[in-house]
């Protein structure tokens, strides 16, 4: 994943094709869901996620520690 000045995408950011071949979903939604949740706690949404939504935990932690960088 490149971005528009031809560099690389780092950070939680970089899982998201993966996360979008993987579970069948754009990641758009994946997001929407983590803001959505009424948990406050990181990990509590990462476990969320998990069990929930099937995800497995690096792309849990992913969502959810870019969607707490990004408001």
């Amino acid at each position: 994943m490149s971005t528009a000045d031809g560099g690389t995408v780092k950070g939680p950011a970089s899982y998201f094709p993966s996360i979008e071949k993987k579970y069948g979903r754009p990641v758009g939604e994946w997001l929407d869901l983590v803001r959505s949740s009424p948990l406050d706690k990181h990990m509590d949404v990462v476990a969320w996620l998990k069990t929930e939504h099937g995800l497995g935990h690096g792309h849990a932690n992913a969502l959810v520690a870019h969607v707490r960088a990004n408001g």
